[in-house]
């Protein structure tokens, strides 16, 4: 793709007209204390040092950039709906998600659903096969949302500008809403994500809090100076090249960066110290803003910035889980599945029956309420003791570090039906199509590999059966998990095939 064809297509359909911004626009703003005078150091006051800088990232750019789905569709789409509408999915897509992760999801999605039309007739249950296993599963959702709105209530026409965006669609943020606008329509606006915030607090040595409103302001204005408005798109992704490969949070590679000569934490590093003051250039040191609270460090160099605040460590929880088998009339073996709620974490997902445990409640109560559960969801009498120890699945998200305690049951009816509406029955095939967590998969996993386990002790004649609880973390080998064989028929086939990529989600 040459420059010259990605400006041309990139403008088709623009709701606003190509126009040069002012060079008054990149002037800093006049402090309206008169005694306290605003230091431009964090800032681009000159004009000529903006120009520079954008031919410097956009010629590094057309010759680094990345080839991505959503990037050659906002070139090669003239339908300014599609284009909208494409860019849009891969900007919710990509929130918190590594770019390499979103290709596939990307490329299922659009085939699936190619247009906002095609999304809005779906189901939500659809939409949430197709996200399983991406993470921040209130994006797809969101998604669905804004696309029987825009059918609905916006006649299908995807909305034109970046305020519009913003305000008609559900799950746009003043980040994506800036992107969709700026890829898709042209609009000449910056825009600030986590790898432009990276990037900009090291090009003006912004070292307060990141968070904090002052700075957020201090870097949209940035951004809104610097956008080229003839490329505001491509510069846009061009910045967020330049984070995600190059200004990268460790270990970037200031050799490489295209604007290393207007970066003010690059050169900090690379004066001698004894040249320079306490805190580097800025008028205003001792109350500026947008300066650091803490002192250099040297051997941090530009990684001093950002600076965030800490995070709270993920609170541990630990989930009674029961794989809850049967054989099917066709003798394939079938899960019991119930769906979560509607709202909250893994909304509208399906799972294996399971209870969060109580450190004050003991083992036995809570396998017996666990039972209790899974009796009334089937109309049938089940017991503690027929559980089996299987084994622990630990978990990540972005807040929780879940440990799943995983039993096993094999029902021998196969009459046995669920009684409600949110508990069903699926096969083997059935469950790799299902939306289901990576959680779920994992768990899945550990089962297939002690079944497994389990059916090579028989063939040895080595069967043994375990009678342990979810204290024992450590089985020995006389009391290993393993799904009795009395109650778990013949061989089972491996799930390895499907779910061969297991990762941890947010």
């Amino acid at each position: 793709m040459t420059k010259g064809k990605r400006v041309g297509l990139e403008m088709v359909g623009t709701a606003t007209p190509k126009r040069k911004r002012s060079t008054t626009a990149v002037k800093e703003e006049k402090s309206t204390d008169p005694s306290s005078p605003r230091s431009t150091f964090h800032t681009f006051p000159d004009p000529a040092d903006v120009e520079r800088l954008r031919s410097q990232l956009l010629c590094w750019y057309d010759q680094e950039q990345r080839e991505l789905p959503w990037r050659t569709l906002a070139v090669t789409e003239s339908d300014l709906n599609i284009r909208t509408y494409a860019v849009w999915v891969s900007e919710i897509m990509l929130q918190q998600t590594q770019v390499a992760t979103v290709i596939n999801y990307y490329n299922k999605w659009m085939k699936r659903w190619p247009t906002v039309q095609d999304l809005a007739t779906a189901t939500l249950e659809e939409v949430n096969q197709v996200w399983a296993g991406l993470g921040y599963y209130s994006r797809g959702r969101r998604l669905h949302e804004g696309a029987q709105k825009v059918v609905s209530e916006l006649r299908g026409q995807m909305p034109r500008t970046v305020d519009s965006l913003l305000k008609q669609l559900p799950g746009v943020g003043r980040y994506t809403a800036a992107a969709v606008g700026s890829i898709a329509l042209g609009q000449v606006t910056g825009a600030v994500d986590g790898n432009l915030i990276r990037v900009l607090c090291r090009l003006r040595a912004v070292g307060a809090d990141s968070t904090s409103s002052a700075v957020t302001e201090a870097l949209w204005s940035l951004a809104n100076t610097l956008v080229d408005p003839e490329r505001p798109g491509d510069f846009n992704q061009a910045m967020m090249e330049l984070g995600a490969r190059v200004c990268t949070p460790k270990g970037p590679l200031c050799s490489r960066c295209p604007v290393q000569s207007h970066c003010h934490s690059y050169h900090k590093q690379d004066r001698k110290p004894d040249s320079l003051p306490d805190i580097e250039d800025c008028a205003n040191s001792g109350t500026c803003p947008l300066c650091p609270s803490e002192p250099w460090d040297d051997a941090l160099g530009v990684q001093n910035f950002p600076r965030k605040p800490a995070k709270k460590p993920p609170r541990a929880e630990r989930t009674l889980t029961c794989v809850v088998i049967r054989h099917g009339e066709g003798g394939e073996d079938e899960f019991l599945l119930t769906q979560r709620p509607n709202k909250g974490l893994l909304a509208g997902l399906w799972e294996f029956p399971n209870l969060l445990l109580e450190e004050k409640s003991s083992d036995l109560k809570q396998r017996r309420a666990l039972c209790a559960q899974i009796s009334g969801k089937l109309g049938t009498h089940l017991t503690e003791n027929m559980f089996q120890y299987v084994g622990e699945v630990v978990h990540i998200f972005s807040h929780i570090h879940q440990t799943y305690v995983v039993h096993s049951v094999c029902l021998k009816d196969a009459d046995t039906h669920t009684h409600t509406e949110n508990a069903r029955w699926l096969s083997r095939c059935a469950l790799q199509e299902a939306a289901v967590s990576t959680g779920v998969k994992k768990i899945v996993k550990l089962y297939d590999s002690v079944d497994g386990q389990k059916e090579q002790h028989s063939k040895d004649g080595k069967r043994q059966r375990h009678t342990g609880t979810k204290n024992d973390k450590k089985p020995n080998s006389s009391s290993k998990a393993k799904v009795s064989s009395a109650t778990s028929g013949g061989r089972q086939l491996s799930l390895s095939s499907f779910f061969n990529k297991v990762k941890d989600e947010p």
